[in-house]
């Protein structure tokens, strides 16, 4: 595969007028769809269930009688096992097609850790597209949602640092205080992130050229749009969107395929709600996931089996192999699939867009509005 031919051709096709990146660093990313360069991937080694507080409560498990009520340990070992399998069959398919693969460093998530208004422990280093935003040549270390992942993107310091000397701008937000008062626990109307302080996660946000699309959610406030707006500047426009999907990450809601081509999910996305920006593209609306179960607790939808997934390039999509009615509708838009697997993505929240963080990808920032 001639990864510089398919960039050149994924520009040219979209009609827009577009800027070049420093050519310098080694981040650069404007879009969900160029063809892929550099990634980082996840680990699940150590992974556990973090000890509960009123955000993890609030967020992820208020359907629990109490704080207390909620599970919490170490996740089991064939759980890790497997999941280290499925990991290593997507690190050699990216290295098959030329990109280059990053890992986080090893990390005790059992040993706590406490600011003064709280005390956590860890989850895991498995989602760094949670964690940090790359957007140009600037990544952005984004204000969590959650206490435990306070000291995430510590696992991925010296990958940052060498980001930082090959030309790009590290920046990380405001560490929010993620009071107690800062969640919502008790009404189920209104998010469970009040507006006391920014706050969001990356995968709260997808990359459109100059346009970010941003889900106010449970993971992700108004006051998160506005900083990130603030601090990109006017190259930017960041689209806060508030009535999608009011749970967590935007990525089982919409994923961006190509230029022009959006795959959204119809039981959160229908004609009313479509944001703007699409109105002009092609809309696929998925089928219906096919559900093959969880381990232990889910945390997450099975939508994440078939929305969750990573474009290459603007023609080869990796997605799970058990979505055969996603893998003929993207065929049959010319998309060409890797079939490969998370086996307990609904127990670990996650899937191959959520393992990965994609890092350069080649092509140039475009405006598509």
């Amino acid at each position: 595969m001639n990864i510089e031919t398919i960039g050149s051709l994924s520009s040219s096709n979209t009609g827009c007028s577009s800027t070049l990146n420093n050519a310098r660093s080694l981040v650069n990313v404007n879009n969900e769809w160029d063809p892929l360069e550099e990634v980082l991937v996840g680990t699940a080694i150590g992974a556990q269930v973090p000890k509960g507080d009123k955000g993890l409560f609030a967020i992820r498990y208020s359907e629990y009688e109490s704080i207390n009520a909620m599970p919490t340990g170490p996740r089991s070992t064939r759980i890790i096992e497997e999941t280290e399998e499925d990991l290593d069959a997507i690190i050699h398919a990216l290295i098959a097609q030329g990109v280059t693969v990053r890992r986080p460093a090893p990390t005790d998530h059992s040993a706590g850790f406490k600011t003064p208004d709280w005390e956590a422990d860890g989850m895991y280093n498995y989602c760094p597209h949670d964690i940090m935003l790359p957007i140009g040549n600037t990544i952005v270390e984004t204000p969590m949602s959650m206490r435990f992942r306070f000291f995430e993107p510590f696992a991925y310091k010296d990958l940052l640092i060498e980001y930082m000397k090959s030309g790009a701008r590290w920046i990380s937000a405001p560490k929010p205080q993620l009071l107690d008062s800062m969640y919502n626990a008790t009404d189920p109307e209104q998010s469970a992130l009040l507006e006391h302080e920014p706050v969001f996660d990356a995968a709260n946000c997808l990359r459109i050229g100059r346009d970010i699309l941003y889900q106010v959610s449970d993971t992700g406030n108004k006051l998160g749009a506005e900083w990130l707006q603030s601090t990109l500047g006017d190259d930017y426009r960041v689209h806060p969107c508030d009535d999608l999907y009011a749970a967590t990450h935007i990525d089982t809601t919409i994923s961006l395929l190509r230029p022009s081509l959006v795959l959204v999910n119809p039981s959160r996305i229908s004609e009313r709600n479509l944001p703007s920006i699409f109105k002009k593209w092609d809309v696929l609306y998925a089928p219906d996931p096919v559900d093959i179960g969880y381990a232990e607790v889910a945390y997450g939808s099975a939508w994440i089996f078939s929305m969750n997934l990573l474009m290459v390039d603007p023609n080869l999509a990796m997605v799970d192999k058990s979505q055969t009615p996603l893998i003929n509708l993207l065929e049959k838009h010319k998309i060409d699939c890797i079939p490969l697997q998370l086996r307990h993505a609904r127990t670990l929240s996650d899937g191959f867009h959520c393992v990965t963080l994609d890092v350069r990808r080649t092509g140039s920032l475009e405006d598509c509005s």
